[in-house]
């Protein structure tokens, strides 16, 4: 069996890539959670607001729903054999 992995740097790097895009989707959302927050803070949070709030909770959930659905089907294939 050969020592080098044809393509497996590549897989690699399509891992850390997606690992950096969820992080920077993540920070994103902290940013708008942290926007809510202050301003709930200033009292400026009302019913207008209520489809801010939708969007937001859309945005984190997809987040979450598309890491898992890509970690499963990227890194997990790569761990067997």
């Amino acid at each position: 069996m050969s020592a080098v992995i044809p393509f497996g740097n590549l897989w690699a790097s399509c891992y850390f890539a997606m690992t950096g895009f969820h992080a920077l989707h993540v920070l994103g959302g902290l940013v708008i959670f942290g926007i809510i927050l202050v301003m709930a803070m200033l009292g400026q949070l009302g019913v207008q607001h209520a489809l801010f709030f939708e969007l937001t909770g859309l945005y984190w959930h997809f987040v979450d729903v598309v890491w898992i659905f890509l970690f499963a089907l990227i890194y997990l294939p790569g761990r067997s054999g």
